[in-house]
């Protein structure tokens, strides 16, 4: 039995000391694109390495759901996809802040700490439909308004940035 318990151990061990796997190529249509401070990209644009990711590798993600009252929307709305800590942490990025650039080219920063604090989403369905560029898709950076009612100002409603396509770590 003891013999048994520290070959979990030391399987478990392996595990954990085993490298991260690189960012794997997107397939499809590029939906996002992360630049600046990543320490795993999966393409070089001009010298620049960059993180890019296809809509299969957000949905292969660890995917959450909350619904939310929003400032943009009558109703509650229940938003799907994976935490924007995840998407950041398969480029393994690092740094102070996110300048996050929509297709309108709308730019908002948001600090770091904030996805490392609240599970900010990087929504791709709006209850359970993919988004579509006039729904605000096909991405969507939004906060969980109802779970901290501190969230539930002006501050962190203009950090959402919907119809995103780049994020540049800082």
């Amino acid at each position: 039995m003891q013999r048994r318990h520290l070959l979990c151990l030391a399987a478990l061990g392996a595990m954990v000391a085993r490298p991260a796997r690189a960012l794997d190529a997107p397939e499809g249509a590029v939906v996002l694109t992360l630049t600046g401070r990543i320490r795993s990209p999966n393409h070089q644009a001009q010298g620049e390495p960059q993180a890019l990711f296809d809509m299969g590798m957000l949905e292969r993600l660890p995917q959450q759901s909350f619904t939310t009252r929003t400032p943009w929307y009558s109703q509650p709305r229940k938003f799907t996809g994976p935490l924007l800590r995840d998407v950041l942490s398969a480029a393994m990025a690092q740094g102070q802040s996110l300048k996050a650039t929509a297709l309108n080219d709308y730019r908002v920063d948001i600090p770091f700490d904030d996805v490392q604090r609240y599970d900010v989403l990087l929504a791709r369905l709006l209850d359970d439909k993919p988004m579509s560029v006039r729904d605000k898709g096909p991405l969507f950076i939004i906060y969980p308004f109802e779970s901290n009612s501190a969230l539930r100002r002006a501050l962190y409603y203009t950090r959402c940035a919907w119809q995103l396509k780049a994020i540049e770590i800082q």
